[in-house]
C-alpha cells in the first residue's frame, strides 16, 4: 500500500460494519475477556476465602466484604460510568478500566491485612463498572443488523458464563499448588489480554454518537448513593437480622435517595439518566425482564444452596455437583438462542425467556420438598430462561435509545440485575430469619427446625415469583406497546 493510498484510506470509524462475526473477532476476543473477567473474578475468589481468613488473620465479617465490596462498588458506579463512557469515548473508557484492573490485581502482592485487601477489591469493583456496560454497548454497535448484534452478545457472555462454571473447580485445583494471591493475579493477563482485542480491534468512537452535555453532577450522588444502600441492606438484613432497625434505617435511606434522584432527573437542564427515554417500550419492559430473572435466579440459588447442604446434608462436593443442570443449560443453550430468537422474534422472545425463570422458580416453591428431580427441573428452567434473557433484554435495552446513550443503557441493564438481584436475597434471607429459629448452621437439624425451613421456603419461594411474575407482565405489556413501531 503506498502512502497516497494511506492518506486515502477513510478513518475506521468510517468503515463499512463487519458483515460477519469473523470479521470483528479481534474487538469479540477482547470484548469477551471483559466479560470473562466480571464472572470469574468472584466465582474463583468464593473457594479461596478460608486460605484469605488464615494468610491474613480475617473476620467472618471482613471476608464478606472482601466479596461484597466488589458488588457494592460495582453495582453503585455503573450508571455513573455509563454517562461518563457516552460523554467521552465508550473504548477509551473500557481501556481506562482495563488498566486499573490490571494494576488492582498487581497490587494484591503488597496486601498485608483484610482492610488492604478491601480497598484492592473496591478498586477492582470501579475497574469492572468502567469495563462491564462497555462490552454490551461496544458488542451492539459494532454491528448493523439485529442479528449480529444477538450472536456476538450470545458469544461473548457463552465465554463469560464458562468462566463462572470453570471458576471454583479452577480456583481449587490453584490453590492445590499456589498461593491464594494467584486467584487475582490472573486478571493481569485477562486483561491485558481484553485491552489489546479492544484498542486493535475496535474503532475510536464516533464524535457524532458521543453526548455532550454538562456532567449531572447531583443526580449522579444521588443515584450512585441509592444503588450502593439498596446493595448494602440485604447483607444487613442477613448479618443484623429483621429485628435490628439498621438494616430498616439503610433501606429507608436508599428509598429517600431513589426519589430524590427521580425528582432531580425530572427537573434537571441535563440530566444523568433521562427517564423519557427509560419509560420507552422497550427499553422498561428489557428492564423489567433483567429485574424479574434477578430477583428469581438470586433468591433460588440461595435457597438451593441451603436446602441441598443444611436440609438434605449433601456434602459441599455433592451439592456442587448438583448445581450441574444449570452450568450445562448455560453452557449448552448458547448456539440454539439466535435460531430461537430468529424464529419467534426478540420481543417475543424477551417474555418467553423471563416466563420460564418464573415458571422454574415456581416449580421449585411447589415441588422441591418431593425430591431432587424437582431441583433439576427448576435449575434447567431457570438457566435456560436466564440464557435466553441475559442477551435479548441487553439488546431490547440498549436498542430502544439513542446511539450517545449506548453505555448506560447498557449500565442500566446491568444495575437493575445487580438491585434485584440483592432484592431477592434479602427476601430469602430475611423470611429465612423470621421463620428459623436458632443458628442455621448447625450440624443437626431438630424435626421443628426442618419444618421452619421448608415453610421458609415455600413463603419466600412464593413472595419472589409473584414479583417476578409480576415485572413480567409489566414487561409484556410494555413491550406489546414496541411491536408496531419494529
Amino acid at each position: 500500500m503506498t502512502p497516497e493510498t494511506q492518506l486515502a484510506e477513510p478513518p475506521v470509524a468510517a468503515r463499512r460494519p463487519p458483515q460477519t462475526l469473523r470479521d470483528a473477532w479481534i474487538a469479540l476476543a477482547g470484548l469477551s475477556g471483559v466479560f470473562l473477567f466480571e464472572m470469574l473474578d468472584n466465582s474463583i475468589l468464593t473457594v479461596a476465602l478460608p486460605s484469605i481468613g488464615r494468610s491474613l488473620g480475617a473476620s467472618t465479617v471482613a471476608l464478606q466484604w472482601v466479596t461484597g465490596v466488589y458488588a457494592v462498588v460495582f453495582g453503585g458506579l455503573m450508571l455513573v460510568f455509563g454517562a461518563v463512557a457516552d460523554r467521552f469515548g465508550r473504548r477509551r473508557v473500557m481501556l481506562i478500566g482495563l488498566a486499573l484492573l490490571a494494576l488492582a490485581s498487581l497490587a494484591t502482592l503488597w496486601v498485608t491485612d483484610a482492610g488492604e485487601l478491601i480497598a484492592v477489591r473496591a478498586a477492582m469493583g470501579v475497574a469492572a463498572a468502567m469495563t462491564t456496560p462497555g462490552s454490551a454497548a461496544l458488542a451492539f454497535r459494532l454491528f448493523a443488523t439485529e442479528s449480529l448484534r444477538v450472536r456476538a452478545i450470545t458469544l461473548i457472555s457463552t465465554v463469560g458464563l464458562i468462566g463462572l462454571a470453570i471458576g471454583p473447580t479452577l480456583g481449587g485445583l490453584v490453590l492445590a499448588v499456589a498461593p491464594w494471591q494467584v486467584l487475582l493475579l490472573v486478571n493481569v493477563p485477562v486483561a491485558v489480554f481484553a485491552a489489546v482485542g479492544i484498542r486493535f480491534g475496535i474503532a475510536r468512537d464516533d464524535p457524532a454518537d458521543l453526548h455532550r452535555a454538562p456532567a449531572d453532577v447531583v443526580g449522579g450522588l444521588l443515584g450512585t448513593a441509592a444503588i450502593v444502600l439498596a446493595l448494602v441492606a440485604p447483607s444487613l438484613f442477613l448479618n443484623e437480622g429483621a429485628g435490628s432497625w439498621v438494616p430498616w434505617t439503610v433501606s429507608a435511606c436508599a428509598l429517600v435517595c431513589a426519589v430524590l434522584f427521580v425528582l432531580c432527573e425530572r427537573s434537571a437542564r441535563h440530566p444523568l439518566l433521562d427517564l423519557a427515554l427509560v419509560a420507552r417500550p422497550l427499553v422498561s419492559s428489557g428492564l423489567a425482564y433483567k429485574a424479574a430473572t434477578g430477583i428469581a435466579m438470586a433468591g433460588m440459588g440461595y435457597l438451593v444452596t441451603l436446602q441441598l447442604q443444611l436440609d438434605w446434608g449433601w456434602p459441599p462436593a455433592l451439592a456442587a455437583l448438583g448445581m450441574l443442570p444449570q452450568v450445562a443449560v448455560l453452557i449448552g443453550l448458547g448456539p440454539f438462542v439466535d435460531p430461537f430468537v430468529k424464529r419467534v422474534g426478540i420481543v417475543r422472545a424477551a417474555w418467553l425467556s423471563s416466563a420460564a425463570v418464573v415458571a422454574g422458580l415456581a416449580v421449585y416453591t411447589a415441588l422441591s420438598g418431593f425430591g431432587y428431580v424437582w431441583v433439576a427441573l427448576t435449575l434447567a428452567l431457570v438457566a435456560a430462561g436466564l440464557r435466553v434473557n441475559g442477551v435479548v433484554a441487553a439488546v431490547n435495552v440498549i436498542g430502544g435509545l439513542p446511539a450517545d446513550r449506548t453505555t448506560i443503557g447498557a449500565a442500566l441493564t446491568d444495575t437493575s440485575s445487580e438491585v434485584a438481584s440483592a432484592l431477592g436475597i434479602a427476601v430469602a434471607g430475611t423470611v429465612l430469619a423470621a421463620l428459623f429459629a436458632g443458628d442455621i448452621a448447625t450440624a443437626h437439624w431438630t424435626i421443628v427446625q426442618t419444618a421452619q425451613f421448608r415453610a421458609a421456603v415455600t413463603l419466600a419461594g412464593s413472595l419472589l415469583t409473584t414479583a417476578s411474575a409480576l415485572l413480567v407482565v409489566f414487561g409484556i405489556v410494555r413491550g406489546r406497546r414496541s411491536a408496531p413501531a419494529e
